[in-house]
C-alpha cells in the first residue's frame, strides 16, 4: 500500500467563521478581535488560495470543491474528518462531534471525484453512530500508516476506542490506541485530534511525545514505530500549539516527497528540527494564520488525501 498520494481534496470556504460548537473541546480556536465576519472569511478565503497555488507549483493534483451557501457549515474547510479515500476504491464516512459540522457531508462531492476519473467501489458509512452520541472524525482522529497496515489513534471526545477498532477490522489494520492531552488553564485535558500533536510520513514520524502521560503507552507508541524504521522526530507541547504536529507528506511532480505545514508550523521549529526533517523531504509551508486561530485546524486538516484507483 502507498503511504503518499499526489491527488488532495480541498474544500473552499464560504461561511469561514470560529464555529462555536467546535470550540467546547478546541482548545485552540480563538475569536479575532474587531475582525466582521465577511472579512474573516475572506482571509480564510485568501489562504485557501494561496495555499492550494503553493502545492500546484510542486506538482500537486488538488481537486477543488467550493463549499455551497445551502448550509452554515464554518468548518467546511477541514473535508479530512468526514471522509477516506482508500487504494482499494473503498471511501470512509465518519461520525462528526458538531451537529453542524454533519452538514459538511455531500454526495456531490463523491460525484466530482467519479467526474474527475476516481473509482468509487464501496462506501463504509459509520455517521449512524452519531444517534449513540459515538465519535471518529476520519484521519483527524485515525493517523493511517498505510504503508505498515497501522493506525494510530490517541482517544478524545471525538475518536472512540470501539468505534476505531470496529474501523481497523473493516480496513485491515492493526489498532495503535493511546491517550494525548496538553494543558489548558493548568489541567490536562484531551486533545481532539490526533493528527495535531503526529504526523506520518514514510521515513520519519513528527510526534510530541509530552503529550502521551502514560509512560507505557509512550513506549508502545515509540516502539511501533521504530520497528517500522521510523525516524521519531519529537515536537514539544508548545509547537504542538503552533500546529507543528498537524502535517502531511505529499507527492509533488515526479514522485517527489514534500512534508507541507503552515508558516506558523515551520516558524516553531527549530534549525536541528528542521535539517533532521529535509533529511527525509523538503519542507512547503504556507500563511495560515486566520484560519488556524478562528478554526483550531491546520495544513493537514484542510487536505483529505485521495488514494482512489483510477477508472
Amino acid at each position: 500500500m502507498q503511504q503518499t498520494t499526489n491527488t488532495i481534496l480541498m474544500i473552499r470556504p464560504i461561511n469561514f467563521r470560529m464555529n462555536e460548537q467546535t470550540a467546547v473541546n478546541n482548545y485552540y480556536q480563538k475569536e479575532l478581535d474587531n475582525t466582521l465576519p465577511e472579512a474573516v472569511n475572506t482571509k480564510a478565503q485568501n489562504e485557501f488560495d494561496a495555499y492550494v497555488e503553493k502545492l500546484r507549483a510542486i506538482g500537486v493534483n488538488v481537486v477543488v470543491i467550493d463549499d455551497t451557501k445551502e448550509f452554515d457549515t464554518p468548518d467546511s474547510i477541514f473535508p479530512n474528518n468526514w471522509i477516506s479515500f482508500h487504494q482499494n476504491g473503498t471511501v470512509g464516512l465518519y461520525p462528526m462531534f458538531a451537529e453542524n459540522r454533519r452538514l459538511e457531508r455531500r454526495e456531490d462531492v463523491l460525484t466530482k471525484l467519479e467526474e474527475a476519473g476516481f473509482k468509487i467501489n464501496d462506501i463504509i458509512d459509520y455517521t449512524s453512530a452519531e444517534e449513540e452520541d459515538v465519535f471518529l472524525e476520519g484521519t483527524g482522529s485515525v493517523l493511517l500508516d498505510r504503508a505498515n497496515g497501522k493506525a494510530y489513534c490517541a482517544l478524545s471526545p471525538r475518536a472512540d476506542e470501539d468505534l476505531f477498532i470496529e474501523f481497523c477490522e473493516d480496513f485491515e489494520y492493526t489498532p495503535v490506541v493511546f491517550t494525548a492531552n496538553q494543558t489548558v488553564e493548568g489541567k490536562r485535558k484531551a486533545i481532539y485530534h490526533t493528527n495535531v500533536m503526529m504526523c506520518l510520513g514514510e521515513t520519519f514520524a513528527v510526534i510530541c511525545l509530552d503529550c502521551i502521560d502514560d509512560k507505557k503507552e509512550q513506549k508502545n507508541v515509540v516502539k511501533n514505530l521504530v520497528d517500522d524504521g521510523k525516524e521519531v522526530i519529537s515536537i514539544t507541547e508548545k509547537q504542538v500549539n503552533n500546529f507543528a504536529g498537524n502535517m502531511l507528506q505529499v507527492k509533488g511532480k515526479d514522485d517527489v516527497l514534500y512534508l507541507i505545514m503552515s508558516q506558523a508550523a515551520y516558524d516553531s521549529l527549530s534549525s536541528a528540527q528542521i535539517k533532521t526533517i529535509e533529511k527525509h523531504c523538503p519542507i512547503l509551508s504556507s500563511s495560515l494564520n486566520t484560519i488556524e486561530a478562528c478554526g483550531g485546524g491546520s495544513a493537514r486538516c484542510m487536505m483529505a488525501e485521495v488514494f482512489l484507483p483510477k477508472v
